[in-house]
């Protein structure tokens, strides 16, 4: 039979091993999904789009509708200045992330991520034929090292990923750290891409701060969000990007020629979820809780480090000092009936654990008793 594409070959799948659905009794703290259902306005509106007949071709880009409402999200909640016309919602921020990906590189050419970083970032550029330089964040609080940034730029390098605040570490990069990246940027005229999904996800002191809201950012950076984290949404693959103008163009024709557009009938969805601040409100404050239980529950645990998450709804814990690497943490977590995330999947996750506390609160209580009897009690 004929072979499949050498591209293929080595291509990583991140976390993928440990995502998969455990078997029964297992509590799961490993999907960076929102534990809660999507609002029941969102679904009504989906519901009613079906009904009245919404499943036809639309804009490619999506309806101006919806474009205008992203538009105006951003500006009220991120600052962002932008017009429907500089808006392309995409199947799910993930799409997104790889239009801006062959938006900024081509074969060859160097993006530097701050490592660690998402597990998927590093593949999908690997599998446009673009090439990772991942530089360490600094160890205790996982913010990035300006220095080693600037560094790590070459003649080949055209892009810096920043993902703030981060998913796996929950650092929320500050303002004057954002800064300083944009400066490196500027100085060696390379683009930004800004992953933004857990952007209204911040406990920090300090706000977030997207770099296209800085002088000299707007005109190299591509923004990335979506509505999968803040809405619960994740199901529905719903994502928009923005940036200059031969950015927002290059992503109509990348969105064109592979998925035309998003399922019409959720774009009214979507329009109406960017009003729903009342949910989101409501689940940050319930991830607050979450966030508080699963930091005293793991803090109490022998041999673990965890520093104090700042965003989004993960817990980068480092388990070194319980003499065991983090495969064989999260491999005995699962003997005892708890699913976590070995980091050493991803580049400079070593010796690291990630949990989700966007599970339900019952799960994050079982499941720090467990490990408690596991690693105090027997």
């Amino acid at each position: 039979m004929p072979r499949v594409s050498s591209r293929y070959e080595g291509l990583g799948v991140g976390f993928a091993p440990y995502l998969q659905p455990p078997g029964p009794g297992v509590v799961r703290w490993t999907v960076g999904e929102p534990g809660f259902d999507t609002p029941n306005e969102i679904i009504e509106a989906a519901i009613k789009s079906l009904q009245e007949g919404r499943t036809k071709y639309t804009r490619g880009a999506g309806t101006i509708e919806l474009c205008q409402a992203v538009a105006d999200y951003l500006q009220r909640h991120h600052g962002i200045e932008a017009s429907a016309e500089d808006i392309v919602v995409t199947p799910g921020a993930k799409q997104a992330v790889l239009y801006s990906f062959l938006i900024t590189t081509m074969p060859g050419d160097e993006a530097i991520l701050l490592a660690p970083s998402w597990a998927s970032y590093e593949p999908m550029l690997e599998f446009i034929g673009a090439v990772p330089v991942h530089v360490r964040v600094k160890f205790d609080n996982f913010h990035p090292d300006i220095e080693a940034i600037r560094a790590a730029v070459t003649d080949k390098t055209r892009m810096i990923l920043i993902n703030s605040p981060c998913n796996p570490t929950g650092a929320v990069f500050t303002p004057e750290e954002i800064q300083s990246i944009l400066d490196i940027a500027i100085e060696h005229d390379l683009w930004i891409v800004s992953d933004e999904i857990y952007a209204r996800m911040v406990w920090a002191d300090w706000p977030h701060v997207s770099p296209a809201t800085l002088p000299g950012g707007k005109e190299r950076t591509i923004v990335v969000n979506g509505w999968s984290k803040s809405w619960a949404m994740t199901g529905m693959r719903l994502g928009f990007l923005t940036g200059p103008p031969e950015v927002v163009k290059a992503a109509v024709k990348s969105q064109a020629n592979s998925a035309s557009h998003v399922p019409t009938f959720v774009m009214e969805a979507a329009r109406v979820a960017l009003e729903c601040d009342e949910s989101v409100e409501g689940f940050n404050r319930e991830y607050l809780k979450r966030r508080e239980l699963m930091l005293e529950g793991l803090s109490s645990l022998p041999g673990l480090r965890v520093p104090e998450p700042e965003g989004a709804f993960y817990i980068f814990a480092e388990v070194t000092e319980t003499g065991m690497s983090d495969i064989e943490f999260a491999d005995g977590a699962l003997e005892v009936g708890v699913q976590l995330i070995p980091a050493s999947l991803i580049s400079g996750g070593e010796g690291f654990i990630r949990v989700s506390y966007a599970t339900d609160e019952e799960a994050i209580r079982e499941g720090l008793r467990r490990l408690r009897t596991w690693l105090i009690e027997e």
